[in-house]
């Protein structure tokens, strides 16, 4: 987190602050190198990662918009799509593949001239699903613009 960067984070004190073997490998989340995916593409930047917790910032630019002024709604479900990726795979000794089964959006109030910031979390782990929550909000005025719900699908390769 940067000074110049204000924080929304209301979930993060919630979760235990991983354990550095478990940070190590996801700590640079989105900085592949050799490859660009599309979550670093569209600007999505790594903030915070916690047990069963995350934090990303979509960094604002007016390619990202939508004819009406605001931030495309499927930028914002990437986002949202992305947040609960380190959520989800952090605690496991071995990186997992992860897939999305579902994921349930509520757009609530647009996202101008803004950062965005969203905040991903694990509501229910089980052997092989795991169910999670999510929160977009203006970086500047704080406001919520997206909840989600989300179920993926953990797999670990040769299992």
């Amino acid at each position: 987190m940067t000074p110049d960067r204000p924080s929304v984070a209301r979930h993060a004190d919630r979760f235990e602050p991983l354990a550095p073997e478990r940070l190590e490998p996801w700590a640079n989340f989105g900085s592949w190198p050799g490859r660009t995916f599309f979550p670093s593409f569209i600007g999505i930047e790594l903030e915070e990662i916690r047990a069963d917790y995350c934090r990303l910032r979509l960094a604002y630019r007016p390619e990202l918009n939508q004819p009406a002024g605001v931030v495309h709604g499927g930028a914002l479900a990437t986002l949202v799509d992305t947040v609960v990726v380190p959520a989800v795979g952090a605690v496991y000794e071995t990186r997992p593949v992860m897939l999305t089964i579902s994921m349930n959006l509520h757009y609530l109030a647009a996202v101008h001239e803004q950062d965005a910031v969203a905040e991903g979390w694990v509501e229910k782990r089980g052997r092989s699903t795991v169910f999670c929550r999510a929160e977009v909000r203006g970086a500047t005025d704080g406001e919520l613009a997206v909840t989600g719900s989300l179920v993926y699908a953990v797999r670990f390769p040769g299992a």
